[in-house]
């Protein structure tokens, strides 16, 4: 996971239910203490779309948890930067929040 991560103070990310950890020390914290849990976290994702524009990519995602307590879903969104076209890519903002067992009906 954090070589994934871009290291710097701009980072952020918010975990279903946390607020948001900006930096890339409170990110890393907040990640060691999910996979070192009395529980271990299986994921399964779906609904993967990924988009570019220049050196900026976003990627959407449901993260299917499974764990001994059951399941649930969570619709994240992960934001890529790159500083020049011979960089790698480096994640510097992740958003995730918890699907409701009941969508309600989009009105347009």
């Amino acid at each position: 996971m954090s070589d994934l991560w871009e290291r710097s103070e701009r980072a952020i990310c918010t975990h279903p239910g946390w607020r948001t950890l900006r930096g890339w020390g409170r990110i890393s914290a907040s990640f060691f203490a999910l996979f070192q849990g009395p529980e271990p976290l299986q994921f399964i994702l779906t609904d993967e779309q990924a988009n570019a524009v220049g050196d900026t990519a976003w990627v959407s995602v449901d993260e299917n948890l499974l764990g001994a307590q059951g399941g649930s879903t969570v619709a994240a969104l992960n934001v890529f930067v790159r500083p020049n076209r011979d960089s790698e890519w480096r994640m510097v903002a992740h958003h995730g929040s918890v699907i409701a067992a009941i969508e309600l009906p989009l009105h347009g």
